[in-house]
């Protein structure tokens, strides 16, 4: 299922956005990107990804702005000391002004700008605001999944009655009729017959009721039946589909595949490779379903 979300938020000056990309996959394959000092983050995220889905890469982004470590000015009194006395034994002989302060300031090293370590409680409650503005992004992906998967449902649901369609034509077709296996049969016994070969009319009966018989596809047809009831109620379910349309398209497939080998008409064949066709289209379009 494909989609896109995005959510942003801020607290004490910081500003941060999430950015949720979703593309079709087998399975659920999340990538996380997430800005040095955010990695704390990652195990709920993974968690609320897991939760709200179960296929798709998700590709997940945050980007932050504004102030995140407050920082404090402080004095090197060690240093200053030291060019405090340097300066007064320098003085004292070369004379001049003691040093004043706003030139010991201006020294490389007296004055320092070093973070203030951040409170875990704040950390705790930024951490909180920004998982609740990501479950906002989640929350519009999940919409914009389900949109796509409205649009999806109609779509299969074709494919589906297609495959009914043409199963029921197969099913009606007059290939299939006791008179038509019968001329076939006649004709192919008569094509033997004419080469001058010497045939033993009871084994020819026997052969002939076993290529009729393998030539049957009634149990291809029923089992067909039964896959488009088993489709269809996939697709009314609320649950997640797509791994048991998966399973189910494949075994459409081996249906189609068979009905095809054991088609002695050419109605019939034709009505297979549609079948096949429909049917490809059909697994193409499951890969997308949650």
């Amino acid at each position: 299922m494909t989609g896109f979300a995005r959510a942003s938020g801020e607290r004490a000056g910081l500003y941060w956005q999430w950015e949720i990309k979703s593309v079709n996959g087998k399975a659920l394959d999340v990538r996380l990107r997430l800005p040095q000092g955010f990695e704390a983050l990652e195990t709920p995220l993974r968690a609320a990804l897991a939760q709200a889905f179960r296929r798709g890469n998700l590709q997940v982004s945050l980007s932050v702005s504004g102030a995140l470590a407050r920082e404090t000015v402080r004095l090197n009194e060690e240093v200053l000391e030291q060019l405090v006395a340097a300066g007064e034994a320098l003085r004292e002989r070369i004379g001049g002004e003691p040093l004043s302060a706003g030139a010991l300031l201006s020294i490389r090293g007296v004055v320092e700008v070093v973070p203030v370590p951040e409170d875990e409680a704040e950390a705790e409650r930024r951490n909180a605001a920004m998982l609740g503005s990501f479950g906002d992004a989640l929350a519009a992906l999940a919409v914009a999944r389900r949109e796509e998967g409205a649009r999806l449902q109609a779509v299969v649901s074709a494919q589906v009655a297609r495959i009914a369609e043409l199963a029921e034509a197969a099913r009606v077709n007059p290939a299939r009729s006791p008179e038509a296996i019968r001329a076939r049969l006649a004709e192919q016994v008569s094509r033997l017959l004419e080469t001058g070969a010497s045939l033993d009319p009871d084994r020819l009966h026997q052969e002939a009721v076993i290529a009729a018989t393998r030539a049957d596809i009634q149990e291809e047809l029923d089992r067909l039946s039964s896959h488009v009831e088993a489709a269809r109620a996939l697709l009314s379910s609320e649950d997640a589909i797509g791994r048991k349309f998966d399973f189910l398209a494949q075994e459409f497939n081996r249906e189609a595949n068979t009905l095809c080998s054991k088609a002695s008409d050419r109605s019939l064949t034709a009505i297979g490779l549609d079948l096949k066709t429909v049917i490809d289209q059909l697994r193409e379009q499951v890969q997308n379903i949650e």
